[in-house]
């Protein structure tokens, strides 16, 4: 390790001594818990993790990163598959303490800084009796899952989370505090909504919020065959877009509600998510009961928040994975047995086929309002393999994408919160053309630079 690592350089106890928050450096007794992120298999070392209090020393930060020539990361919750939330010998903006949430019941907005995660804030606008969607993480942080997109169980009914977006507080790679919507800077609004960090460091957000209504929903698990999965997929499609599904074909692991003879069996792992009338909702997970003798289930009316279910916390639950992420038009007999047979013939610790059937509220906004333009997309699939170790990993990998290969139909696209670490591929994945190019336009005004480099990069037009 440098020296820069473990003796603090002058321009962290400069740094320390104009933050309103805290600095971590790595002589400090809580750096090696401050510098842990969700991935297990990212173990960077910040010279300085910036704990801030606010927009201020966000713009502090940036202006020491760049006289420095510092690589500067963004942590909102740190779950980044490719580790972009951290870095190397450089400084970290981390955002945990801004936990400020302002809720205007009667107008139905949330001021919320980016430092919240998901669960908070659902949490505290179910006691307001309102909803949002976010993602289905509960421990996720607002500020990367909002950025690109937010897909969760309520994306049929209400639409991705940047669809509820009316504003945000952006501090810019020059230090400007922005705040903006469809009037003010609207083309960088419509770049954030999207767009991942590329733009700047969001520190609140202005969502729109929904008042609540009966929940039905849980999990429901069930024997994993072709025609099972197929028929769920063909199930979720044929449903009212009050209701959202995630189905994990996986092997499954020890949970208590679970017999212990299926556990490493194949099964359908399944979430579900209704909003609306609770008799309806009720009704609408028949089809899905009906396809086989459930294994488990654990589907009834509750509160929404309840599917943000506490969680470990980072530095507990560390996995490591590899994962690809594509759209698909349909999942037939044949696709669902393609992955049953290569699910079942690795022997990764936990290898999974997820599969959300999209459409609804999130379908009939236009292609080009955001800068996720996938908007059409049926069904949105993640292949994901875990690892043990360094030497699992190659192995995973090939597994990952010789599955998604078999899979793939030809479907352009990715959504970009799912995306690990492919480089330039993967951002083209993420952003059609005419996308990238306005992206690529905003970054040269906003960012000119590139400080924002840690992340899924555009890099500006030139």
């Amino acid at each position: 390790m440098s020296s820069t690592l473990t003796e603090p350089a002058t321009w962290v106890q400069s740094l320390r001594e104009r933050l309103t928050g805290r600095l971590i450096a790595p002589t400090d007794p809580d750096y090696e818990a401050a510098r842990t992120v969700v991935a297990g298999d990212v173990d960077a070392h910040p010279a300085a993790i910036a704990r801030v209090a606010g927009a201020a020393d966000v713009a502090t930060v940036i202006a020491v990163a760049r006289d420095h020539g510092l690589e500067l990361a963004v942590r909102s919750g740190g779950h980044d598959s490719a580790g972009n939330s951290t870095t190397d010998g450089g400084v970290v903006i981390d955002l945990r303490d801004m936990k400020r949430l302002e809720i205007d019941r009667d107008a139905r907005t949330a001021w919320a800084e980016t430092g919240l995660t998901a669960g908070e804030v659902v949490s505290a606008a179910a006691e307001q009796g309102l909803v949002i969607g976010f993602g289905d993480t509960g421990s996720v942080g607002l500020g990367g899952l909002t950025l690109g997109g937010g897909i969760g169980y309520l994306v049929r009914k209400h639409g991705m989370t940047i669809d509820n977006l009316l504003a945000a507080e952006i501090v810019t790679a020059d230090g400007q505090h922005l705040c903006v919507d469809e009037s003010a800077h609207p083309d960088l609004f419509w770049a954030i909504r999207g767009g991942g960090g590329n733009f700047g460091v969001a520190t609140r957000f202005l969502f729109r919020l929904h008042p609540a209504e009966d929940f039905v929903g849980g999990i429901l698990v069930l024997p994993a065959t072709a025609d099972v999965v197929s028929g769920f997929m063909a199930a979720s499609e044929a449903a009212p877009e009050e209701l959202s599904t995630i189905a994990n074909v996986m092997n499954c692991p020890p949970m208590p509600f679970v017999p212990e003879e299926y556990v490493g069996q194949i099964v359908v792992l399944a979430m579900l998510g209704w909003t609306g009338d609770r008799a309806a909702g009720e009704r609408a997970m028949e089809p899905f009961r009906e396809l086989a003798p459930p294994i488990a289930d654990l589907l009834k009316p509750m509160p929404y928040p309840e599917m943000f279910a506490a969680e470990e916390g980072v530095g507990e639950y560390r996995p490591k994975a590899t994962e690809r992420t594509f759209f698909m038009d349909h999942v037939d007999g044949q696709a669902a047995q393609a992955m049953i047979d290569a699910l079942s013939a690795s022997d990764a610790p936990l290898r999974a086929v997820q599969l959300r059937v999209l459409g609804g509220a999130m379908a009939r906004v236009p292609a080009d309002a955001t800068a996720f333009a996938h908007r059409k997309a049926k069904i949105m699939a993640i292949v994901v393999s875990f690892f043990e170790d360094e030497t699992d990993f190659p192995a995973r990998r090939k597994w990952v994408a010789d599955l998604a290969a078999a899979l793939d139909q030809g479907v352009p696209g990715g959504y970009v919160n799912f995306i690990g670490d492919e480089g330039d591929a993967g951002v083209r994945r993420a952003y059609p053309p005419a996308t990238l190019a306005r992206l690529a336009a905003a970054k040269a005004r906003y960012d000119p630079s590139n400080v924002f480099r840690l992340n899924q990069n555009v890099p500006p037009a030139s």
